[in-house]
């Protein structure tokens, strides 16, 4: 898992059918001081996340997990909204 910032959206009307009904988010990715690193993705949103807010994202088969994604195409999911981020 990782941050991210969402950036944009993406509109697909042609899509996968597994994705149906799923809003595509572009998130750009932070490293632990909440700076962009230079990656960015497109995640399948899972929590009503909006432009401009910090989520965590996971990849890989674990962003298939969640209830709505169970095998779907997805390689990226937005699965929570950051209130607040702590480092030392």
């Amino acid at each position: 898992m990782h941050l991210g910032r969402v950036i944009g959206t993406v509109v697909s009307t042609s899509k996968d059918a597994t994705l149906a009904g799923s809003k595509l988010l572009i998130v750009a990715r932070l490293t632990e001081k909440q700076e962009p690193d230079g990656f960015t993705e497109i995640a399948t949103d899972t929590v009503g996340a909006g432009y401009g807010e910090i989520v965590i994202v996971t990849t890989g088969s674990a962003a298939r997990q969640t209830g709505t994604l169970d095998r779907s195409v997805t390689d990226a999911s937005i699965v929570g909204i950051v209130d607040s981020v702590e480092t030392h």
